[in-house]
């Protein structure tokens, strides 16, 4: 089983974008969307969910009134301002337990909360794992590691040879936790300074977690000049460069449409671009 990891420095570079089109070419292939913060390759897929879990996260603290003395130190001690007329606010609660411990009556237990769901689906080119994190809940990169779990099981019970994992954007926890087990990190850049700069931490997270890189930029033809320096730099690296997909108006009408760009517009220039790219990924993960 080969695993790879499409991610970039920052969000809005076209990694699910690139996933859904890969998925539509792909065979035998299970999907992960790790984006959990911001998930939207199901808007693509069209998943059909058979299986709902429940991912609990960080804990909540909870004031039994029949307990409390209402002597006012939790409140005073809590640094994230969640507790108020002896009631924990579950949005600001932060479950750092320090009410817990200071309580002088034991008067606060310290409950286990739903922090988001996670999914085992079933779409038209694969199983899909994916997940769901309920706004302002954190342990992200937890619920990361559960849907990777998920999308590793799928591919063993089903004998699939190849996870694509659509990764969160930027280099912190969540992105961190989809690179786990991983064989290839695909790092799509838009050919901007700022685009370079986000590459190169891209790429610094993968050679520290000893992944191998791959590089895609997207809409190349915006700025040939960034784009020569990003293949300078590549080529500097010894980093393959797997993909140059053009600026093309059908990429925003097929996600209008919610479809792969290459099922909406199989002969735009940026679905020929894409399968070409396919084709050289394929080979290398094969």
């Amino acid at each position: 089983m080969k695993k790879m990891t499409i991610l970039s420095g920052k969000g809005g570079t076209g990694k699910t974008t690139i996933t859904g089109s890969l998925a539509a070419l792909s065979s035998g292939a299970v999907f992960a969307d790790c984006d959990v913060d911001a998930s939207n390759l199901h808007l693509l897929l069209k998943p059909e969910v058979k299986e709902t879990i429940e991912f609990q996260g960080l804990n909540l603290a909870v004031i039994d009134p029949e307990r409390c003395t209402q002597c006012g130190l939790c409140e005073e001690k809590c640094r994230f301002n969640a507790i108020h007329d002896f009631t924990v606010d579950s949005v600001h609660c932060e479950g750092c337990k320090v009410c817990v411990i200071i309580c002088p009556v034991q008067a606060i237990d310290f409950v286990e909360r739903v922090c988001g769901h996670a999914y085992i689906s079933e779409t038209e080119y694969g199983p899909m794992s994916h997940a769901r994190l309920i706004p302002g809940m954190e342990n992200a990169g937890k619920l990361v590691s559960l849907v990777r779990q998920n999308a590793k099981k799928l591919a063993e019970d089903g004998g699939h040879e190849l996870v694509l994992v659509d990764g969160p954007p930027g280099i912190g926890c969540p992105v961190i936790a989809s690179l786990a087990d991983i064989d290839h990190g695909l790092v799509v850049v838009e050919p901007t300074l700022s685009g370079i700069h986000d590459l190169k931490r891209a790429l610094e997270l993968l050679n520290h977690f000893k992944v191998e890189a791959l590089v895609c930029i997207n809409k190349h033809d915006l700025n040939e000049e960034n784009t020569a320096a990003i293949k300078e730099f590549c080529s500097g690296e010894e980093i393959e460069m797997v993909g140059q997909i053009p600026f093309d108006p059908d990429v925003t009408k097929a996600m209008v449409d919610g479809r792969p760009v290459v099922e909406y517009a199989p002969d735009s220039p940026a679905s020929e671009a894409i399968k070409s790219m396919w084709e050289r990924l394929a080979s290398i993960l094969v």
